[in-house]
């Protein structure tokens, strides 16, 4: 299956930021070979020569690999081609039974057992289980950890071979969707094996979100990962040509007369060795370059994070021999914004301003469980008055209220952890946060009610509201809608007396590049939006340009009060023109507090003709909300 994913939406031609590309399984291939080159027709060779076209298509276009072509130069490479995943699956491959017998004696009159093992592969991440001899009951009891970028859309494809000394022979297959284990969140089931007459095979699956909360973090008592590492290797710069470079530099400090009359030595032919402990990765080769750019996306499954670290070393290719290291400790990881660091880096054991330009993101591993099923009350039926009435207390209205929660059934104490909601309240946002509450029907009648009591003044007031429940959460930022105005402020904000934070920029023009150039550096103090922090981003206009195209926005730092930004945006405005605007700045939160509220938490508007802008300035600024008083 090829999937095909535009974004971000833009407001002008092409309406598309860029354009991403991906096989979401591994693609069959059937060739054809004609003319001269059908000779790899052969079975001899088209086996082999379909293998290495598949090789080649997989390490370019089946996930995590992607093909991206960016169509604006705002959109960040990395953020599409390689995406935080959506979570992680941990399989266990735990048995089969009656699995068919392959193996035969005394040409083929009496049949004996197998020697069955699995093959389990997702996307391009392919694991082979042990061989169980002589058994069709095999239990393996072994774990197995994918990392889970579309779902549904992901499958697990299992294979059962029976091991054999010429030609192994199949025992039967089987595909599970990922969405249905993001879905359940744990599954221990057996499976009927598919293209055999008999067998089954038991697995336990479970769905591991990824997160940011280090309170999360578990040590890994069992072996297996407790956190994932995503690292993005992006560039290196200056390194040296070779080792004896490195070496005459670290001896001489400069090149000796002999040296400089010797014939200049070749750029150098490098690649990228990371490990976490045993787990070693390697980049592709970039030839002949100082300046090699990789541009290559790596995952880590971690299982201490306080004690493992990441190690980064540049080899020239043909020598094998070290242009300079790195390491960086996970537990640096735990303390800072996001847990993301992106960043320049200085090579030991290299040239004296040789830099590898890495980002790398640390999340938590923590096994989801299905929320408490939720009982919805139906309506209440309508009562007429009675004249009777044997206890003496008034008789019931006829028409009933819907704002009132019924009383929930005797059926629904048998859950303890069961709720019981009103249609209003259903219909007020309860089920998008519980998808599985059903009665459609209920649904629909509670809607045309209160749709029919909406006034036009209502109406009038409506906006769009943030696309991120639309929007997957490997969507770029920018892809999502600005808020319209005029919506009140959350109560906690009304209520709240005294400063709603500080954020520091620099501005300054660039007079040889003709550019504003504004940096968004950091937040500190911000006002709280819940108990864990404040998920903010930094949203600038230049006035009087206020479209969405002239938007710029920061990515979100999550779970903190004091977040550190370090993002440069550039203005394509002369220096007189520049002297004329205003940069309106705002702060927001990216979780809303509820879906008609405004996400701002504080602005700041520059006026730029009172700043000497060809030396520029660095300020913290002081956030308010100038609107606020009208919202009460």
């Amino acid at each position: 299956m090829l999937r095909v994913i535009l974004e971000p939406l833009i407001g002008e031609a092409p309406l598309v930021g860029g354009v991403t590309f991906f096989f979401i399984r591994r693609p069959t291939l059937q060739i054809n070979w004609t003319g001269m080159i059908n000779l790899l027709d052969t079975p001899a060779f088209s086996q082999l020569s379909e293998d290495t076209i598949m090789d080649i298509i997989s390490s370019l276009m089946v996930l995590p690999n992607r093909m991206c072509i960016p169509l604006i130069d705002q959109v960040k490479v990395d953020q599409m081609r390689f995406p935080l995943p959506r979570g992680v699956v941990r399989v266990h491959l735990v048995e089969a039974r009656d699995l068919v017998a392959k193996d035969t004696y005394m040409m083929g009159m009496v049949k004996g057992k197998s020697d069955p093992y699995a093959m389990l592969r997702v996307g391009n991440r392919q694991f082979k289980s042990k061989t169980v001899k002589e058994n069709l009951h095999p239990r393996w009891n072994e774990v197995y950890e994918f990392v889970v970028h579309e779902a549904p859309g992901q499958e697990l494809e299992m294979e059962l071979f029976d091991e054999d000394a010429d030609k192994d022979d199949f025992l039967g297959s089987y595909n599970l969707d990922f969405g249905e284990v993001k879905r359940e969140k744990e599954m221990d089931e057996w499976f009927a094996l598919e293209g055999v007459q008999n067998g089954e095979v038991h697995l336990k699956l479970q769905w591991l979100s990824l997160q940011t909360d280090p309170t999360l973090l578990n040590k890994s008592t069992d072996g297996l990962a407790c956190a994932m590492l995503n690292v993005y290797l992006d560039n290196a710069s200056n390194l040296p040509k070779d080792h004896s470079e490195l070496t005459h530099h670290q001896k001489h400090g400069k090149h000796s007369k002999e040296a400089r009359l010797t014939r200049r030595t070749a750029n150098p032919n490098t690649f990228v060795e990371l490990s976490v402990d045993q787990d070693v990765q390697k980049s592709k080769v970039v030839y002949a370059s100082k300046d090699p750019v990789w541009e290559e996306g790596f995952t880590f499954f971690v299982h201490d994070v306080k004690n493992q670290q990441l190690s980064v070393q540049i080899k020239e290719h043909e020598k094998k021999t070290l242009l300079g290291v790195f390491s960086l400790p996970l537990s640096r990881l735990l303390n800072i914004s996001n847990m993301t660091l992106d960043q320049r880096f200085l090579l030991e054991r290299s040239g004296a301003n040789s830099q590898l330009k890495m980002k790398a993101t640390l999340r938590i591993l923590t096994l989801e469980k299905l929320p408490p099923k939720l009982i919805l009350s139906p309506p209440p039926k309508p009562k007429q008055q009675t004249l009777q009435n044997n206890q003496g207390d008034n008789a019931s209205s006829s028409t009933p209220s819907l704002a009132t929660p019924s009383s929930p059934s005797p059926s629904s104490n048998s859950i303890p952890a069961a709720q019981t909601l009103s249609p209003v309240q259903a219909l007020n946002g309860s089920y998008e946060d519980h998808p599985n509450v059903g009665h459609p029907a209920q649904r629909s009648g509670s809607s045309l009610a209160v749709e029919g009591s909406r006034t036009p003044a209502s109406r009038a007031k409506m906006r769009r509201f943030d696309s991120h429940s639309l929007l997957s959460e490997n969507s770029i930022a920018s892809s999502r809608f600005e808020l319209s105005e005029g919506a009140p402020y959350p109560e906690a904000v009304m209520n709240h007396q005294g400063s709603f934070g500080e954020i520091q920029l620099t501005v300054r023009y660039a007079t040889l590049r003709n550019k504003l150039i504004v940096l968004v550096n950091s937040c500190r103090n911000l006002f709280p939006c819940s108990e864990n922090g404040t998920d903010s981003y930094v949203r600038l206009y230049l006035l009087p340009d206020q479209s969405w195209r002239h938007r710029k926005r920061t990515p979100v730092k999550k779970r903190s009060l004091s977040p550190v930004f370090n993002e440069k945006f550039e203005f394509d405005v002369s220096l007189a023109e520049a002297q004329a605007r205003k940069l309106d700045v705002a702060v927001k939160n990216s979780r809303m507090f509820l879906t008609r509220e405004r996400k701002d938490i504080g602005m700041v508007l520059l006026d730029l003709s009172q700043m000497d802008l060809v030396r520029g300035i660095t300020e913290w600024y002081e956030l308010t909300l100038p609107d606020l008083k009208k919202s009460n």
